[in-house]
């Protein structure tokens, strides 16, 4: 052993980054872990009581419901409550020698939570530091994500020890996204979580103000009783993204109390929009780090006998920037094996309406959607019904972009629909 490595970790088996040592498996098994998954996002704050559990879930659904492979771990030690905001309680995960296998949620989303592991919900956790922090790292390196587009983390409010070691388990690429209240008190205390994410090294996502407002069950309409635009205000004192206003909403209290997500029940309240505003962000982030480039290949993409439906929204001959404003639809069977066209029809879709394409594709047989943009609350509606969704594809004639998808060479900008 050199001189430089005589006193660092490896002389009690673990690794060094001095360069002289190897890894440890703990730490390879880690770098392995995280090097499968593409995008990782911290929900925290430095406040209590200001709903980032019910923003972190609402998050993750909605993210899974578009499409994409999401993970959402619990790493709230004392206050485990994502088992109940997702009607999971009594569930207990496979643990094997090795992994632990995280609770399946939906087709799309992985649940991993120590509220799994309690034998009863009125049990008290009494860890010292060093044990959460040890639980933390063992939630991310031993549970089996896969291949993950998004982990979501749901911390615990502060800057103490959960989200300290949340965020350098993660790694400096892990992104932020703070969650206040308008009032004061809870702004005062967010800005120290700004200031520790900033410390840390970590990129910045943006804040998020809830309970902003009340939303009336009756008419609808957002009503400013209490105080409002407080996180609007610090993310402008802080130089960082304001992601958006939700209300309070009766409809959020009781769905969190029966289990159900809002987003994935409630497509049309001034809540949910609010909620979609917000994870468009999150989408937005993948389309800044390219994450489009990386779609499903078509051997992955669920078919019949090796035969893939690719649909195309199609105006004046050429791919439609947006599905729902197409005037008829490319229908291209594609022979997943050989990666070869096999076949070209088109067909005039029903009035665009909620919820009716998607349902009109599926009867269709189709398995894929190539579009230029499509809002999340579609993609959602498609991934429900089985149909995977690419977006951000170019205008071109719709062999043409199927042809460029089989070989490999189609290249995808940003999602050109926000609604």
């Amino acid at each position: 052993m050199s001189d430089s490595c005589g006193s660092c970790s490896s002389a009690q088996g673990g690794g060094c980054s001095g360069g002289g040592c190897a890894e440890s498996p703990e730490e390879l098994k880690l770098k392995k872990t995280l090097g499968r998954i593409k995008h990782k996002i911290v929900v925290m704050s430095g406040k209590g009581g200001v709903g980032k559990s019910t923003v972190a879930t609402n998050i993750a659904v909605a993210l899974s419901q578009a499409g994409k492979r999401v993970g959402l771990l619990d790493v709230d030690v004392h206050g485990p409550s994502v088992p109940r905001l997702l009607s999971l309680e009594g569930q207990q995960p496979h643990i094997g020698s090795e992994v632990i296998e995280p609770i399946s949620w939906s087709r799309n989303l992985w649940v991993m939570s120590l509220g799994f592991m309690l034998p009863s919900k009125e049990d008290a956790v009494i860890w010292r530091g060093p044990v959460k922090m040890g639980l933390i790292k063992q939630f991310v390196q031993d549970v089996a994500w896969g291949d993950l587009d998004y982990l979501i983390v749901d911390c615990p409010p502060g800057t103490g020890d959960e989200p300290l070691s949340t965020l350098q388990t993660l790694g400096q690429d892990a992104h932020a996204v703070v969650v206040t209240t308008p009032q004061g008190v809870a702004v005062d205390d967010v800005r120290r979580s700004v200031s520790f994410v900033r410390q840390l090294g970590n990129p910045l996502v943006g804040i998020v103000e809830n309970m902003s407002g009340f939303a009336c069950p009756d008419c609808g309409a957002v009503h400013n009783i209490f105080n409002s635009g407080g996180g609007e205000e610090l993310a402008k004192e802080m130089g960082t993204k304001f992601l958006g206003r939700i209300p309070i909403d009766p409809e959020v209290a009781r769905s969190g109390d029966e289990g159900f997500p809002l987003v994935k029940v409630d497509h049309d309240s001034a809540t949910a929009q609010a909620m979609n505003a917000v994870i468009k962000h999150m989408l937005d982030l993948a389309d800044a780090l390219q994450e489009n480039k990386e779609m499903p290949k078509v051997d992955e993409v669920n078919s019949e006998n090796g035969r893939v439906r690719i649909a195309i929204p199609v105006v004046q001959g050429q791919l439609c920037m947006h599905f729902g404003h197409c005037e008829q639809f490319a229908m291209v069977d594609v022979d997943s094996e050989l990666k070869s066209i096999i076949s070209t029809h088109f067909e005039t879709p029903p009035p665009h309406e909620p919820g009716v394409i998607p349902a009109w594709c599926a009867d269709q047989k189709v398995n894929l959607v190539i579009a230029g943009g499509m809002g999340a609350k579609a993609q959602s509606m498609f991934t429900d019904r089985g149909v995977r969704v690419i977006t951000g594809a170019p205008s071109l004639e719709p062999e043409a972009v199927v042809k460029q998808y089989l070989d490999g060479s189609l290249v995808t900008g940003a999602n050109t629909c926000d609604h």
